[in-house]
Formats: C-alpha cells, structure tokens, sequence
C-alpha cells in the first residue's frame, strides 16, 4: 500500500500513525552509515561489517545462521519462498497474509508462477486444522498446483501475535507434512518485545526455516535480513538475490544498518517503545465516547472503530491514518519508535474535543 509521507517535528504538523514506515532513522544507524562511508571497502557483502552482521544473527538466535540482506521487505519475503517451492507449488498462507495483499504479485514472480493459497484463521492467524487439510489437498494430482511451504506474518497485518506455542504447532504440522515454514517478520521485533521470549524460541525451535528479520520499519533506512536456519540454502538463494537484482554492490551500508540495529539491543528498544505508544494510544483512546477499540492491542498496530466526525476531523486536522479497508468506520493506527508521548497524546486530545 502507498504510505503517508513523513510527520514533521514541528508542532504545526500532526504526527502520523499511517504506518511505521514514516518514521525516520534511528540515530545510531544514521550514525553507522556515516562511519561506513569512512574510506573504501570490499563490495558485494565481503566487507567486516557484513561478517559482523552474521555473526550478530548467530548469536542472537543459538545457532550458526546464514544471512543475506536486501534493501526491501518485499525482496526478504519472495526471495524467501523462491527457495522454498517450484513453480508448480502452492504456498499456504493467511488470506490477511502481507505477501498476499501487498507484495504486487512479487512471490509469485520471483518462485516463477507459484500459487499463493489461503488457509483460514480466526485474527489472521492461520488455523493449525485447517492448515493439516490444505497440507493434504491435491497431492500429486497433476492438474493441481503441490503444497510445498508454508507462511505465516509475524506480527500479524491485523497486530495480532502468533504465540510460542501457536508457531509450534504449525511448527509441528509443517514437519509432519514435508513443508518448510516461512516467517515474515517484517515486525518480529514487536513481537519478540511483545511476547518476552527468546528469538530462538520465536523460530528455528518452534519449525521455523527461513525468516525475513525486518528493520526498515523499526529504525533503519532500509535493510531487511533474510535469515537462514539451514545453511544449505544459502548457495541457491544468493544466486537468486544476485539474479534478481537484490545483491547490492555497496552492501556495507546495508550492513551497517543492521550492525547498529543489533548493537546495545537497539532492535528491541525501538519495538518496546512503539509498542508502549500504541498501548498508551489505545487507553486514551478507549475513554472517548463513540470509540471502540477492535481487540486487544498486542504489537504497535490498533483498529479502532472512530465516529464519523472524530474520524473526519481529525483527517481535516492533518492526522494520516488508513481508513474503511478493515470494515466501514475502522481505521488502522500505527506507532513507531520516534512516536513521542506527546504525538499520542496530541491525538487523543484532537480525538476528544471532536467528540
């Protein structure tokens, strides 16, 4: 979806709560690209600083990693599954799913023509009974694309959370299936900030293969990590990357984004903020006559159900938000790490005098 353009800080200008991906650059990570600037460096990813960065995965998640970046998210996922399924296959997912309504149809042109197929699921979290009979539908029928993986969004597109034990079990059926499992994590800062557990546990010890590890949403100016649980993918997928346009020459300024992201566990400061300022919009906004907030608020995402009026005015204020897509009168609130205590507060204030 397109996004709104970035809030100003200055008190003239609402915040926005369009999306995470107004925000700026984190300033240890505008600082970490101005140092890589310093001098020359080797290119296409054999630079210190990308050694660093894997080395930083391996450790944050237990395990020896392999990891490639790319610039966008969209790029994580696709590539992702281009290794995980022929072109024949089908690639079960939520039909609330990111690679199925905002991807542009770039899963299935990077795994050249596999189907994206939905399971359902109550909260856009794919149900482990349904996701077992769409594991077993059309096995070898010729005339029918093949199950051959599966991916789940962590956070969900509607701020829901896939707990431990809930990626496990679809965990646990992918096994039994054959199927490996993809992670977009575009947010999985915000859930691992959310849930308290350990990025391990959030992935390769509950089944998970290859997870699309997001920054660019948290922080960075764009730098996602494709991470690697099985190494033995890694050959394929970087001539994948290479081939479809993602290998960047200058790849330590991916690099250094994604250093400074994990450096002094930045990565998880700007996630706890964010989703402590959507919990704080969420409470103010929940005393204003008319408001409803839809569920419980669990990452840096909520909807809320808004009067017409509030809805209106503030638009006519300046405040960007997305409207009407989750239902009529249902608007999606999103915080960031450079959301401050007063752009909430500003809002819930607006909120309530209109009402």
């Amino acid at each position: 979806m397109t996004e709104t353009p970035a809030a100003s800080p200055s008190a003239s200008r609402p915040p926005g709560f369009g999306s995470d991906n107004v925000a700026g650059i984190s300033p240890a990570i505008l600082a970490a690209l101005a140092a890589a600037n310093d001098g020359p460096m080797p290119s296409y990813g054999a630079d210190e600083i990308s050694a660093r960065v894997e080395a930083k995965l391996s450790a944050l998640f237990e395990r020896e990693v392999s990891v490639l970046l790319v610039s966008t998210g969209t790029a994580a996922n696709a590539l992702s599954l281009s290794v995980l399924t022929p072109p024949w296959g089908a690639v079960l997912c939520h039909a609330d799913s990111h690679i199925e309504n905002d991807e542009c149809g770039a899963p299935e042109f990077f795994t050249g023509g596999a189907k994206l197929v939905h399971v359902p699921g109550a909260a856009a979290k794919i149900d482990p009974e349904a996701l077992a009979d769409a594991a077993r539908r059309n096995r070898g029928d010729v005339h029918c694309v093949q199950p051959s993986c599966v991916s789940i969004t962590q956070a969900t597109e509607l701020g829901t959370l896939y707990s431990m034990e809930e990626t496990a079990t679809l965990g646990a059926v992918c096994r039994a299936a054959g199927l490996p499992l993809h992670m977009d994590g575009s947010r999985f800062a915000n859930a691992v900030a959310a849930l308290g557990a350990s990025p391990a546990e959030m992935t390769w010890k509950a089944g998970v293969d290859i997870l699309s590890f997001g920054a660019t949403k948290n922080g960075a100016l764009g730098v996602e990590a494709i991470v690697l649980f099985d190494p033995a993918r890694a050959s394929e997928l970087a001539f994948r990357r290479k081939r479809g346009g993602h290998l960047a020459s200058k790849m330590r300024f991916l690099a250094a984004q994604m250093d400074a992201y994990l450096a002094d566990d930045l990565w998880l400061a700007n996630a706890r903020h964010a989703n402590a300022m959507a919990a704080r919009l969420a409470a103010g906004l929940a005393g204003i006559a008319g408001v409803e907030i839809q569920g419980e608020v669990e990452a840096n995402m909520l909807f809320v159900r808004l009067p017409q009026p509030i809805c209106e005015g503030l638009l006519a204020q300046g405040f960007r938000f997305y409207t009407d897509r989750w239902g009529a009168g249902v608007v999606r609130l999103v915080t960031s790490f450079a959301t401050s205590e007063g752009d909430v507060d500003r809002l819930v204030e607006a909120a309530r005098a209109l009402g």
